[in-house]
């Protein structure tokens, strides 16, 4: 009893009080003036890349983590964690500000980091959004369809950095008489991503052929104009008559056709509105292939003996080559054997009556490796 009546004095309550304060006041200093501030106030901050610790002695580390996948997430998540104390400590470099910074350097990596994959895998996915162009590794490749004088034409216009990437395929891979084959099943074999049908040597018993380097067959057939093509890209217009094919292949040569016409020459068209190919129709189905410049090749197809195409004449496709800008164009195997295949897709109309599209086999193709 005596005890309870000693407590309800004031004069005994303001005593504890004034014990409490003091102990409250000596602590505050303590805090302050005494413990190191290197382990004060570390919060554990939860991101989505694990648990990052944002505090004054783990800047670098909340940084470093937050860069490789919290960003703001991390800063945003620290504030909600600590309140006041994590804007206390972006003040000495950490906290929010150390969460901001991360933001920044982790949107900066990983925009580079997406622009170097979208760089490298840039090419291949304009390939595949477009079905008219091709951009590889050293090529080029842009198809364009267009209408002259009522008949459809497609012209590939070709870039190469190297020109060794224009080559020819054989059917089956050999040279013989009879062996045969559809354009596009030879450009599936040799892995071609632009071809069209050669000179279909395998139709004459004469006239020079080299393909790739190799000299098949070296009896001329007379007068005829040949289609020369150099290791360097170069195109050049021969006579048989003038020159053998072993000084060709001793010149550089490692492509010689013989069909022919030339169409255009020195930048000229060589052929006249008379002109054709033994008793061939008038107005036929074609095939050319044209050099524009250094590197800088055409080739160039037209559909016919159909009611949409009736087809060209030389004279016509000479003048189609000659607006391209072809210094010199020429003229191969045409009429059913004309083909052109694009990324694996047959894009003309092969017919040989003019009522079934269909491809006929020819002996070798002219295409533009990957």
């Amino acid at each position: 009893m005596k005890m309870g009546r000693l407590f309800r004095k004031p004069s005994i309550w303001g005593i504890v009080f004034s014990i409490a304060l003091t102990g409250f006041s000596a602590y505050t200093v303590l805090e302050a003036f005494v413990l190191p501030s290197d382990v004060v106030k570390v919060s554990e901050v939860s991101a989505s890349a694990g648990v990052t610790k944002v505090g004054s002695i783990e800047s670098e580390e909340a940084g470093g983590q937050a860069e490789e996948g919290t960003g703001k997430e991390a800063g945003s998540q620290a504030e909600e964690g600590t309140g006041e104390e994590v804007g206390s400590q972006a003040e000495t470099g950490t906290g929010e500000e150390a969460g901001n910074q991360a933001e920044t350097e982790a949107g900066s990596q990983a925009e580079t980091e997406a622009g170097s994959q979208a760089g490298a895998s840039g090419e291949q996915a304009g390939t595949a959004a477009d079905e008219n162009t091709y951009i590889g590794d050293g090529v080029r490749i842009t198809l364009e369809e267009k209408t002259v004088d009522g008949t459809q034409v497609y012209i590939a216009d070709i870039q190469l950095d190297d020109p060794g990437k224009l080559l020819t395929g054989l059917a089956d891979g050999s040279f013989g008489r009879n062996v045969s084959d559809t354009t596009s099943n030879i450009a599936s074999e040799v892995g071609a991503v632009l071809a069209i049908n050669g000179d279909y040597y395998g139709f004459r018993d004469s006239g020079y052929v080299m393909r790739n380097g190799y000299l098949y067959r070296t009896n001329a057939s007379g007068a005829d104009e040949d289609l020369v093509i150099y290791g360097d890209g170069r195109f050049e217009i021969i006579n048989e008559a003038d020159v053998t094919a072993e000084e060709l292949e001793a010149n550089g040569a490692v492509q010689i056709f013989s069909f022919g016409p030339a169409l255009v020459n020195d930048g000229a068209v060589s052929v006249s509105e008379g002109d054709e190919v033994g008793q061939a129709m008038r107005s036929n189905p074609r095939t050319a292939i044209g050099q524009i410049g250094e590197g800088h090749y055409v080739f160039v197809v037209s559909d016919g003996r159909t009611e949409e195409s009736e087809g060209l004449t030389l004279k016509q496709l000479a003048d189609v080559c000659a607006d391209l800008g072809c210094t010199v164009a020429y003229n191969l195997d045409g009429g059913g054997s004309t083909a052109m295949v694009f990324q694996g897709k047959v894009v003309n109309k092969p017919t040989t009556n003019g009522h079934t599209i269909r491809e006929r086999s020819v002996s070798d193709i002219v295409y533009i490796g990957e």
